[in-house]
């Protein structure tokens, strides 16, 4: 089951991309989206009936060069299981969105091979990132990373006539091959040290890892906080962070579908996903833990300051992706790690139901994306208006302050996101960044409801006046997401943030307090097994142990003091009032405040002039230098100097040989002669006849 998973949507994509001309258009897309469906609904079995513990599914020997002897095998544990079903569920769903959302779009009237090439796109991306998060090993995992890669750029550069598309495209790019750089410098350092890449002996050797000390740049580093700091590198282009974040917002080129898939559940959380698959690691490396707590707090805010003022909806929808994956690194930084994945789970849910709702009101409005060109849209289009006010209600927070998880999805989990950074930094910079940062999210997502929905309707009269509810092809999947935005965070929040004194069942096996057995075990691997405080056992019955310093956060969330708990609905409900009386009583406000606060408007219009500096820093230089080689380099030395003696040395010995080639037979035999008494006469003269 878990190989057809896998391999499902690559083989129905070579099929769309490659036999199209065969199947038909409509074969193409019904073939992907068939295939998508199937694994989804697998991996719901897998998640359903998974038994906690972690499986090795071998499907080919792979990698045997020296002592680097790995194979190509599935990795099942609750990690895996947990983003089988997000990945699938929301690929599934895209695709049968895009049936209806693409099937009118006018590239698709010019070229025949437009849809089956898009949704081949949409399931090599499925697989790429499928490929990733079942890894083993951090080869595997990095060959999937960089799929994912190779599929985004393919798929924010789908409209390949737009420059912009395919100026977001190579951002996106370039921009990850950043974070991939330091991606493999850790995989490089921790085959260095452990000589392995498999996933099981870089855990077993975690402890090892914190008492060793690495030289790296002419400085001495300890390789447990080093190699954490290398691989977060990586997280923070996939996913989107604080100096890496600036592809994010240009993604939004590709079309809907596309923002949905990359930005709701897939791409932007393997690297969270990456923090999390590598905790015990992190474990040991409190450094840099401490650096991820720092930058997911900052990002968190960062992201939620521009989306106050940006007017494009996918673009304001985007940079609450770039905050709520702060939100997760802050978890994962803390050291609860099923938090953060409890969020990542919760936000997969009513952030793709966000993006879809934005492509139903710009497939209804007709391509129109500026929300001031909204207004009124409320009763032309009823269902895409209830699932993005459901998605609104869950990424804002709404539920009942004290109960924990009677809400809508976001409440349960970013509740306890917040309640564990105040708990792990006792109401330090990170808690104070993310009450923030709730207080924004909430004024944003309300400013795009009241602008999109509510008032009169504004801009083009008659784009008004034949906007349209989008058809059920398109409305369906926004009713399965709403499900989940409703429901997600009641249904899972006792497995993901439940109290507990004892034993904590995780993803890569069991945390809990150390038996004598294990104690023992543990001991032939550390000699420091009579200080442990935590100790995880991957499976019943297996070798690898891996150990785990004391981490009491996620028992110590559930006792912060009520104030901390209430503190996320109290910033939900400012926000609200504070959209209601911008946007609802007084429209005439945002104008007059942007006037008068003209400086800082325009520093949140432009994203912190991060792009700006950025151009400043490296685009133009690099330009600089490119033509200096280009004009200097290849023009004058190459072309003007090299290619000009070139063109002066060659034609004359060409000549030389095509006078020599006269046809007369006598000509030849004169030249025998001169060749002849040439060679004679060397010999003569150096002895070569005696």
């Amino acid at each position: 089951m878990e190989q057809i998973i896998l391999f499902a949507p690559l083989l129905s994509a070579l099929v769309a991309g490659f036999g199209h001309r065969i199947i038909g258009d409509k074969g193409a897309q019904w073939l992907t989206t068939g295939v998508l469906f199937l694994i989804c609904l697998l991996s719901w079995v897998v998640f359903l009936g998974h038994d906690g513990e972690t499986r090795q599914i071998e499907i080919m020997r792979w990698i045997q060069s020296g002592t680097l002897d790995t194979s190509w095998a599935i990795r099942l544990d609750r990690l895996t299981a947990i983003m089988l079903i997000v990945i699938t569920t929301v690929s599934a769903l895209v695709h049968l969105y895009s049936m209806g959302y693409m099937a009118h779009d006018e590239n698709f009237r010019e070229n025949e091979s437009y849809r089956p090439r898009f949704f081949a796109y949409l399931s090599f991306f499925t697989f790429a990132m499928l490929m990733l998060v079942t890894a083993d090993n951090l080869v595997q995992m990095f060959f999937g990373w960089e799929g994912v890669g190779v599929a985004s750029y393919l798929l924010i550069g789908f409209y390949y006539r737009k420059p912009t598309a395919n100026a977001a495209a190579i951002k996106a790019f370039v921009v990850n091959r950043v974070g991939d750089f330091g991606f493999a410098l850790g995989i490089f350092a921790l085959f260095f040290l452990v000589d392995s890449i498999n996933l099981d002996d870089i855990f077993a050797a975690a402890p090892e890892l914190a008492e060793t000390q690495l030289t790296f740049l002419w400085t001495e580093w300890n390789a447990a906080n080093l190699i954490a700091f290398l691989l977060f590198i990586g997280a923070m282009g996939k996913s989107a962070q604080l100096f890496l974040h600036t592809w994010l917002p240009d993604a939004m080129e590709g079309p809907t579908p596309v923002s949905a898939l990359i930005h709701a559940a897939t791409m932007v959380t393997a690297g969270v996903f990456l923090v999390c698959r590598m905790s015990p690691l992190y474990e040991f490396a409190p450094d840099a833990q401490a650096f991820i707590v720092f930058l997911g707090a900052t990002t968190a805010f960062f992201a939620a300051t521009v989306g106050l003022v940006q007017n494009d909806i996918k673009r304001v929808i985007a940079y609450s992706t770039c905050s709520q994956l702060g939100y997760m690194f802050v978890a994962a930084g803390v050291g609860v790690y099923s938090v953060a994945m409890f969020h990542l789970l919760t936000h997969a849910f009513f952030k793709a139901m966000l993006f879809l709702g934005a492509g139903s009101v710009i497939h209804g409005m007709h391509h129109e994306q500026d929300m001031r060109n909204y207004g009124g849209l409320r009763k032309k289009m009823p269902y895409t208006f209830w699932a993005m006010m459901i998605g609104t209600l869950a990424i804002t927070g709404v539920g009942i302050p004290l109960t924990g998880w009677i809400g809508f999805a976001g409440f349960a989990s970013k509740d306890a996101v917040i309640e564990s950074a105040y708990a792990a930094t006792m109401g330090g910079y990170a808690f104070w960044m993310l009450v923030i940062a709730a207080l924004f999210t909430s004024f944003y997502s309300w400013r795009l409801m009241f602008l999109t929905f509510w008032g009169k309707p504004r801009g083009d009269k008659h784009t008004h006046e034949h906007a349209h509810e989008s058809p059920a092809v398109m409305t369906v999947p926004l009713g399965v997401l709403a499900i989940g935005a409703v429901f997600a965070g009641a249904i899972w929040y006792g497995s993901f943030f439940g109290k507990t004194n004892e034993v904590v069942t995780f993803f890569g096996g069991t945390y809990g307090e150390p038996t004598e057995e294990l104690v023992e075990a543990v001991a032939e691997r550390s000699p420091k097994a009579s200080e442990l405080h935590y100790v995880m056992e991957s499976a019943p019955g297996e070798a690898a142990i891996y150990i785990a310093p004391e981490n009491t956060i996620l028992h110590e969330a559930h006792y912060v003091p009520t104030w901390v708990k209430l503190s996320p609905f109290v910033a939900m409900l400012l926000g609200l009032l504070t959209a209601l009386w911008f946007y609802i009583w007084n429209p005439a406000l945002p104008g007059k405040l942007a006037e008068s606060q003209r400086p800082l408007y325009l520093f949140l219009l432009n994203k912190w002039y991060f792009d700006e500096i950025y151009d400043a820093v490296f685009v133009r230089p690099a330009r600089v230098i490119g033509r200096f080689f280009w004009k200097r380099g290849d023009g004058d030395v190459i072309d003007g100097t090299i290619n000009g003696v070139a063109m002066g040395i060659v034609p004359f010995f060409t000549r030389l040989a095509g006078r020599a080639q006269s046809g007369f037979i006598f000509t030849y035999a004169f030249a025998m002669v001169v060749g002849i008494v040439v060679l004679i006469t060397w010999m003569a003269l150096t002895g070569g006849a005696r």
